[in-house]
């Protein structure tokens, strides 16, 4: 799961969403230091990682990956389902995905200061540029799989995994459709929120 599936799986509780969004961006001893509620998030982000990752469903996909993308295919899979959670969003969600996007946009300019280093001066620009909402477009997957292949040491091919997605999309469509409601009651039975 990328940005927005961990964001919307935050229990609607501000402190989770902050935990859950900041996890891969501070190390295990900065995580000591934040308030209780907020390493909460963290640790939510970090059963939800574990648990998407062993999942059998996302494991399909990831293999399918795996000859394009090799070690990153998870990482590929993860944001993958951000761009199909976003083209079924009614389905779990009570509100638009714009309305959801702003909101969240608000949590994270308020409490700005909060933020690590990197995600302090990424969020203008996840914010002007309406990240979220745009996983729902073809353009906005690419243009996040490309930002993220500049970010890699290694040979990742993020840039081919639109075709990867666009070759198989029922499929991929049909594995995140029988996935999604598992880690929702997942997260929803497992962890405190």
């Amino acid at each position: 799961m990328n940005y927005l599936a961990h964001i919307f799986l935050s229990c609607d509780n501000e402190d989770i969403l902050m935990g859950n969004f900041i996890a891969d961006s501070i190390s295990i001893n900065e995580v000591a230091l934040l308030p209780e509620e907020i390493q909460a998030g963290v640790r939510l982000h970090r059963k939800i990682d574990s648990y998407t990752d062993t999942h059998a469903i996302v494991r399909q996909g990831t293999q399918r990956l795996q000859p394009h993308h090799r070690k990153y295919s998870p990482v590929v899979i993860d944001v993958l389902y951000d761009h199909l959670l976003a083209n079924n969003w009614e389905r779990y969600s009570g509100s638009s995905l714009p309305v959801f996007a702003q909101d969240v946009y608000k949590i994270f300019s308020r409490r700005m200061e909060e933020m690590p280093g990197r995600l302090k001066r990424n969020l203008p620009r996840m914010i002007e540029h309406d990240w979220l909402n745009n996983y729902k477009t073809i353009e906005g997957l690419k243009f996040t799989l490309e930002k993220m292949d500049k970010r890699t040491r290694f040979p990742s091919n993020f840039g081919g995994a639109v075709e990867h997605l666009l070759d198989d999309y029922e499929l991929f469509m049909e594995e995140f459709n029988a996935f999604f409601p598992e880690i929702i009651a997942y997260v929803d039975s497992h962890c405190k929120c």
